[in-house]
């Protein structure tokens, strides 16, 4: 561990965009963090891309930082991460909040067992309720302004293949969320056989917006004990 305290490189999920961060950077700024939050080109009012073009948007926004990164990934957000950080000696750590750390050759797609369509050039609809899904404990209100925050998210994500994922040379926690209905914690477990570190929470698939406090924390304490 470098005497320099890490920026926090925050990366986003499907259908989400950098603001879903807000809570949770204003409670690692009280704790004395820097923060970023990446904006992915495969989610937003104007998506495009694919796997690639995410992962070329972490890629410069770790050179933006120059220095010591803890990049945090967010779901979806674990795949571009574990396909950008390789090679990258400014990543000291990598955390996966109930995130999908994929192995070589794996994809969104794959690791849940579903065959890539015929036809990938195009959006992915919110299967669901994605109250339930992704806000299982923020309040009724809470819930309904975040789903009004969702934004388009191409399916060309959910296809892309991890080449060399980053966690196989670099350290990373594993952040089991207990409660996600978004990803189940089996699967969960599965990814987080793979990590160096594995941590819990008592929430939902968000934490960043239902438990800010206690998610720094937690991030603080993952940053200040790594070896």
């Amino acid at each position: 561990m470098t005497s320099t305290r890490p920026t926090l490189l925050l990366v986003h999920g499907a259908w989400h965009q950098p603001a879903v961060w807000d809570r949770l950077r204003a409670e690692l700024d009280v704790l004395g963090y820097q923060t970023r939050a990446v904006d992915l080109p495969t989610s937003g009012p104007d998506a495009r891309g694919g796997t690639p073009d995410d992962a070329d948007a972490v890629r410069k926004e770790i050179a933006a930082i120059g220095g010591p990164v803890v990049v945090v990934a967010h779901s979806y957000g674990g795949i571009p991460v574990s396909e950008a950080a390789t090679g990258l000696p400014d990543v000291e750590h990598l955390v996966y909040l109930t995130a999908y750390q994929l192995d070589r050759g794996e994809s969104m797609f794959s690791f849940h067992g579903v065959p890539d369509p015929a036809e990938t050039d195009g959006l992915i609809p919110i299967s669901g309720d994605p109250g339930e899904a992704f806000y299982g404990d923020l309040s009724a209100a809470e819930a309904e302004a975040a789903i009004g925050q969702l934004v388009d998210q191409r399916l060309r994500a959910c296809v892309g293949r991890v080449t060399e994922p980053a966690w196989r040379s670099i350290p990373s926690t594993y952040i089991i969320c207990a409660n996600d209905q978004a990803i189940p914690v089996p699967l969960q477990e599965k990814m987080a056989d793979r990590a160096t570190d594995v941590r819990r929470i008592e929430s939902s698939h968000s934490p960043f917006l239902s438990r800010p406090a206690e998610l720094a924390a937690l991030l603080d304490d993952i940053v200040t004990s790594r070896g």
